[in-house]
């Protein structure tokens, strides 16, 4: 078999489409390189959707916890708190378990699969991260700009829209593109914390450990699955440093945001 018949073969099967059947024998660095790269399509999917909505959840909960309002400050900072102060891999595991639970009640029965209850635990822990960046970013907006826009009579909305949520963007940018890349990274977690795999269409590292299993080599199937993520940081990076740049444009190139990377060695 050529490898272009095999990226025909198993390059969708991640999501259902084409050959059903795993190599188990004579397996070779195309069929490992395409299935992994077939399962980066459901990282792909958690990151995307969990970004897009973990976003606006964060600026919610960073606008609550910086609120005088005890209602609405207060659960911000519980739910911040409590996902930010557990695992990320305990959180998949409680939450598929209390997921079960609903499910044998009669309730909630659609969360269970790893595409929607993975998500949902994705989604609440991204949020809980980016909203405390955003919460330094709020609470680092110059003083002198607020005071500006009190003096031009700007008031609620039009506040909000032309001094506090720009600069919270522009001050916490860098740091959260580091947030992005970690999600994607932590996606990788998702079908080893309980959520299964629907009829073996897992992700990469589902693909990488079956072939590190059949081959009793791990020193192929997990660097192939390290360039994968490599790529994909690139292209967050990329995608991120564009949106950076257009958010601090309008500032002289000495005192525009620098994009940094660092590691979480904590979490």
């Amino acid at each position: 078999m050529s490898c272009w018949q095999t990226v025909q073969d198993y390059g969708l099967r991640s999501i259902g489409i084409g050959e059903r059947l795993l190599p188990k024998s004579d397996i070779t660095f195309c069929e490992q390189a395409t299935l992994i790269g077939s399962g980066l399509i459901w990282n792909v999917y958690f990151a995307v959707l969990a970004l897009l909505v973990g976003f606006f959840l964060a600026v919610a909960l960073a606008l609550g916890k910086n609120s005088h309002n005890p209602w609405l400050r207060r659960p911000a900072e519980w739910v911040v708190f409590l996902f930010r102060g557990s695992p990320l891999f305990i959180q998949f595991f409680f939450a598929y378990f209390a997921f079960l639970a609903l499910k044998k009640m009669g309730l909630i029965t659609w969360l269970t699969s790893a595409q929607s209850g993975a998500l949902l635990v994705l989604i609440l822990n991204t949020a809980a991260y980016a909203a405390e960046i955003f919460f330094g970013a709020l609470k680092a907006i110059p003083k002198g700009e607020m005071e500006a826009a009190d003096a031009y009579g700007f008031s609620g909305w039009n506040k909000f829209r032309c001094i506090v949520w720009p600069n919270m963007l522009r001050l916490s940018w860098p740091a959260y593109t580091n947030e992005a890349i970690f999600l994607m990274h932590a996606t990788a977690l998702v079908f080893f914390s309980g959520f299964p795999a629907w009829q073996q269409k897992g992700d990469s590292l589902y693909y990488a450990s079956y072939f590190a299993d059949k081959t009793f080599n791990p020193f192929v199937p997990y660097p192939i699955l390290a360039v994968y993520f490599v790529l994909l940081t690139l292209v967050i990076i990329t995608a991120f440093g564009i949106v950076n740049g257009r958010l601090n444009k309008h500032l002289p190139s000495n005192q525009r945001s620098k994009m940094k990377l660092k590691l979480n060695l904590i979490r």
